[in-house]
Formats: C-alpha cells, sequence, structure tokens
C-alpha cells in the first residue's frame, strides 16, 4: 500500500454559507483536488476549520431544517431542529452532519471524517 502524503489545510468560516463551506470541505477531505484521485482510494488532506461561531447560515434554515434520528424501536424516529442541535451541542454539529451527508456512504467514512477539525 502507498503511503500518501497529507497536507493540512486551515479554512476560515467567518462569513462563509454551510453548504458552500461543506463542499469546499469534502473536496480536501476525499482528495479531489489531486490528481491521482480515485473513489476507491482514501488519499485525503487535513482540513481546520476556524472561526466556526461567524459562519453564515442562511434564510430560515434555523427554524425549518429537520434533522432525524432513529433510535431502533418501534416508534422510535426522533426529530430536532437546528435551532436546538446548536443549543445542544454547538455549531460544529451542525457542520459536521453537514459534511458527513455529502460523503460516500461506505468503509471510508469514519476515517475521512476522522481528518476534519473543528475549532
Amino acid at each position: 500500500m502507498e503511503n500518501t502524503e497529507r497536507k493540512t489545510h486551515t479554512i476560515d468560516a467567518t462569513g462563509k454559507s454551510l453548504g458552500r463551506l461543506a463542499t469546499k470541505i469534502v473536496d480536501l477531505l476525499r482528495g479531489k483536488t489531486k490528481v491521482g484521485f480515485a473513489p476507491y482510494k482514501d488519499d485525503g488532506d487535513f482540513v481546520v476549520v476556524e472561526n466556526i461561531s461567524r459562519m453564515a447560515i442562511t434564510g430560515k434554515k434555523k427554524k425549518q431544517k429537520i434533522y432525524f434520528h432513529f433510535t431502533g424501536f418501534i416508534g422510535g424516529m426522533k426529530e430536532t431542529t437546528m435551532e436546538k442541535l446548536i443549543e445542544k451541542k454547538g455549531v460544529g454539529e451542525v457542520l459536521k452532519k453537514a459534511v458527513a451527508g455529502m460523503l460516500p456512504k461506505n468503509k471510508l467514512k469514519p476515517g475521512i471524517l476522522k481528518r476534519l477539525t473543528i475549532k
């Protein structure tokens, strides 16, 4: 197996939109900006996101966006709004969920998410 050279990218989230910031982060985490990109390889870089509290959440997303979670029991579908999630876990959790939703749903996902640091 080849050793991949991983760089560390620092992104300032001040004034940037949630979705646009998340897509930029996913491209760096997966390694899509590199020449030798292949969907089955994990060649991405490390990403550090700073000033997350100053990130822009546009529109009515705070009140209208709903996150779902299934407990595994009958009738166990739980839902929470973005506003409640921010109060409970912070803005970093919203960005982490956005990035995780954009990653491929396979065995590479947990390893890719470990390279994301939110400050």
